[in-house]
């Protein structure tokens, strides 16, 4: 009888500086190469000899909501080296709301390829993802899901309050509504200029509920950041420690080779972040977030779950955009882990956290503050059903969502007559003129303003009430588009209708004049138009021309692969490797 032969065991896997080397034909040199280079830093042997914890810097003169990234870095290294083991910074892309051309969600796939490659092909054994600005996280959890090595979240964390004339402000919900009073004309240009310095007054992100500080709720919800790190308010020592106590476990994550975020954001994880999504009144756009990050790990998010739990879970947090308060109020209630408490009966608390403990455990550990209201109990709820609804019919046969937690009650169940903008071009042209036809009953409707149609998809949703009326005392509308709005944003408006106009969805096919139902009790959003006109008017539509430049460079490829929002408006060639 022949004998077998005795598989050998496999290699050890490379980690610190002997893994990923650069292709020449020859390891030995490979390793060699990159030693003799890294020692013009002054590093010793025993320095690169240890583990190495990847910190990516997102600063940028142009990112003021990260502005304590640096100090961050600092608290972030020291953890590491206090841990044993050696950090090695990297920049990344950088993106703030207000300074990206034409929108930072164009430029949320780009960071997310950015940062996963830089993840990949730089020695690391474990990475800290430091960011805030809305689209940054989102695009540093795609990122982190994508390549699969043990990663841990550091939000820079909200600026805190500021103050003008007695009353307090936040951006950027109250920079929406006063700028309102201000082209309603009850706010004079001295007000607005001294409140532009007003608004933001320190570092850090929106300290509303906007998609800044809702994606620091999901980061804790989902496991893969420490508990308070998502509203720490960001020029607090607090933040620092967290980012030190970061820095620490992200080396004995590197030491251990785990987690991986595979084995933290699960299925189950992501229904957990749902559910806290509606329980926090947090914004729309976190959802597409949501169903980007899940995609890349092949888990699909699915519309009509949310909106179940959405008509189980009340939202319990008074915050703007949906209640009154900020953050840091938020953070010094108890935080995330005291709002998870609260809403426990609902969440899956066997999911794990890159702590190493459980969710049930990270609840159990929350902070119980006395006599706080800004978290509610669900016998005493801010809306009695979550923060936003899906809507289905045959204006978005693939889902539109609304945040009903801060519309207009009146509104939400309503028919009017369309007053159709083609595009933001044409919105900007016609908004404001005296002789707009509309009345405060019409259902205002914005097209092409979508992931291809805009492009990417701005945060346009929110677009202002026509002048005329808007001095007539008109506070809100109905309002109808394929774009996003801002978290902070507050009204009766339906997002992310699918598929959008520039594709040929069937928002492309209403006239103004033509009749809209809202029915958001019964997630209904309805065409009031014959199915033979709308066929007839379908045959006659045309695509609209190319944005310019959208035949080449990062342009090009966006407008290639994008998806649509129910598929997260990723790009088609990110989801999981296929084996």
């Amino acid at each position: 009888m022949a004998s077998r032969k005795r598989r050998a065991p496999p290699a050890p896997k490379a980690t610190g500086l002997r893994q990923g080397l650069a292709t020449y034909g020859d390891a030995g040199f490979s390793l060699f190469l990159r030693k003799a280079f890294i020692k013009a830093g002054g590093y010793s042997d025993d320095a690169l000899d240890r583990p190495i914890v990847g910190i990516t810097n997102t600063f940028s003169d142009y990112n003021p909501c990260h502005g304590n990234v640096p100090d961050l870095i600092e608290a972030v290294k020291r953890g590491v080296m206090l841990a044993g083991a050696l950090p090695m910074v990297f920049p990344t892309v950088s993106i703030h709301e207000s300074f990206s051309h034409p929108t930072s969600m164009f430029l949320r796939n780009l960071m997310a390829m950015d940062t996963e490659e830089m993840v990949r092909a730089q020695p690391m054994d474990s990475v800290v993802l430091i960011g805030g600005c809305d689209k940054t996280l989102p695009a540093q959890l795609m990122a982190a899901a994508s390549a699969d090595r043990p990663a841990i979240v550091l939000p820079v964390g909200p600026m805190l309050v500021g103050h003008y004339k007695g009353e307090v402000l936040g951006a950027c919900t109250d920079c929406r509504r006063l700028w309102g009073q201000y082209r309603a004309g009850t706010f004079s240009d001295a007000d607005i200029e001294k409140v532009s310095e007003r608004l933001a007054p320190t570092k850090g992100t929106c300290m509303v509920m906007g998609t800044a500080s809702t994606m620091g709720c999901m980061v804790e919800t989902l496991g893969m950041g420490l508990p308070g790190s998502g509203s720490i308010p960001a020029t607090h020592s607090d933040r620092l420690r967290v980012a030190e106590q970061t820095g620490k476990l992200a080396a004995e994550m590197a030491i251990r080779q785990g987690p991986k975020p595979s084995e933290i954001m699960t299925a189950a994880a992501f229904r957990n972040a749902l559910t806290v999504l509606q329980a926090i009144g947090g914004s729309t756009n976190a959802l597409v977030h949501l169903t980007a990050v899940a995609r890349r790990l092949g888990i699909a998010i699915e519309l009509e779950e949310f909106d179940a739990i959405g008509r189980k879970v009340p939202v319990l947090v008074d915050l703007k955009p949906s209640g009154d308060h900020y953050m840091e109020h938020f953070h010094w209630a108890g935080g995330n882990s005291r709002l998870m408490k609260e809403i426990r009966g609902h969440l899956d608390e066997k999911c794990r956290t890159v702590a190493g403990r459980t969710l049930k455990q990270v609840i159990d550990a929350a902070e119980i503050v006395p006599n706080q209201t800004v978290i509610r109990t669900p016998k005493d709820p801010i809306k009695p059903t979550g923060g936003m609804a899906v809507l289905r019919g045959n204006l978005a046969p693939r889902g539109a969502v609304i945040k009903h937690a801060a519309a207009s009650p009146a509104l939400l169940t309503h028919t009017g007559r369309a007053v159709v903008f083609e595009s933001l071009e044409d919105l900007a042209a016609r908004g404001d003129d005296p002789k707009l036809d509309v009345k405060p009953d019409d259902i205002l409707v914005l097209r092409n303003a979508g992931p291809k149609g805009a492009p990417g998809m701005p945060e346009a949703g929110s677009f202002p009430i026509p002048m005329k009326l808007a001095r007539a005392g008109v506070k809100d509308m109905i309002r109808i588009s394929d774009a996003r709005m801002s978290g902070t944003a507050f009204g009766t408006i339906v997002l992310h209708v699918a598929p959008e106009a520039a594709v040929g969805g069937p928002l492309a096919l209403v006239r103004t004049g033509d009749r809209i139902t809202l029915d958001v009790p019964n997630r209904k959003l309805e065409l009031l138009v014959a199915a033979a006109e709308l066929a007839k008017r379908r045959k006659a539509w045309t695509a609209p021309p190319p944005h310019p430049g959208s035949g080449r460079g990062y342009n090009g490829l966006f407008h290639k692969t994008v998806l649509q929002a129910d598929e997260g408006v990723d790009f088609d060639f990110l989801g999981p490797e296929k084996k």
